[in-house]
C-alpha cells in the first residue's frame, strides 16, 4: 500500500515534458495559460536576466509557487513558454522540391526573427552562453524537433535525386540557418527574404552540383 501511494504521489510531481516539480496543490490549467502569456508579454519588453518569477506571477495574477507548480526555473518557463506560442508554426511544406520546401520554411524562420518573437529568441540565445540548462532547454524543445523536420526534408531531397546520396544533413543545416543566425545576430546587414533565396540557392545547388558530378562519373563509369 505505501509502495502504490508512493507511486501516485511520484506521478503527480512530474510535468508532462518529464521534469519534476515541488509537491502542492493540484495545478489549474487556467493559471498556466496566463503564466505562459504574461511570461511572453514582459519578455517583449524586458531582458532574459532581469525578468522575474515575481513579475511573471504578479502580471498573471497568482502567487510565486503557482509558477513553481508548473515549472522548475526561470528558464524552463521562459523556454516552455515561447514553445507555446509558435507551437503550429514553422513546419516544412512538401512541395515536391528540396530547394523550394526548405526556402518557404526559412522564410518563416526569418519573419519570427524579424517579429516581437525574435526579441525572446535573442534574449535565450544570449542567456544560454551563461546557462548551460538555458541553452539545453532551448535545444531539446524549440530547436531539435525542427531539426528532424529538416532532416526529413533534405532527405525526399536526396530520395528524389535532388541532393547526393551521401550528403552530410548536419553540416547542409548548420550552413543554411548558421547564415540566418549571423545576421539576426550581429545584425550587420539585412535579414529578408531574399538573402534567404540566396543562401538557399548558394547551399542547394552547390550540393546539387556535386550530385551532378557523382551522377556523370557514374555514367562514364558503366559506359566504360
Amino acid at each position: 500500500m505505501q509502495e502504490m501511494t508512493s507511486s501516485r504521489q511520484g506521478e503527480l510531481l512530474t510535468h508532462p515534458n518529464g521534469t519534476k516539480r515541488p509537491p502542492g496543490r493540484p495545478r489549474n490549467e487556467r493559471s498556466r495559460r496566463a503564466i505562459i502569456r504574461s511570461t511572453i508579454k514582459l519578455l517583449r519588453k524586458t531582458t532574459f536576466a532581469d525578468l522575474s518569477i515575481e513579475a511573471i506571477a504578479a502580471d498573471a495574477h497568482v502567487g510565486k509557487a503557482t509558477v513553481y507548480r508548473w515549472w522548475s526555473s526561470k528558464g524552463a518557463l521562459v523556454v516552455d513558454a515561447f514553445v507555446s506560442s509558435i507551437e503550429d508554426e514553422l513546419h516544412f511544406p512538401d512541395s515536391g522540391s528540396v530547394q523550394r520546401d526548405m526556402s518557404l520554411q526559412m522564410k518563416e524562420f526569418v519573419a519570427l526573427l524579424n517579429s516581437p518573437a525574435g526579441r525572446i529568441v535573442a534574449a535565450l540565445i544570449a542567456a544560454g552562453q551563461y546557462d548551460p540548462e538555458l541553452m539545453e532547454e532551448f535545444r531539446g524543445r524549440f530547436l531539435r524537433r525542427r531539426r528532424q523536420e529538416a532532416y526529413r526534408t533534405l532527405q525526399r531531397g536526396i530520395d528524389r535525386g535532388e541532393l547526393p546520396q551521401r550528403l552530410n544533413l548536419d553540416l547542409v543545416l548548420d550552413l543554411l540557418y548558421g547564415a540566418i543566425y549571423m545576421r539576426f545576430l550581429i545584425r550587420h546587414d539585412e535579414l529578408s527574404e531574399s538573402y534567404v533565396d540566396d543562401v538557399c540557392r548558394t547551399i542547394l545547388q552547390g550540393a546539387s552540383a556535386g550530385n551532378g558530378k557523382l551522377k556523370r562519373r557514374a555514367s562514364s563509369v558503366i559506359k566504360n
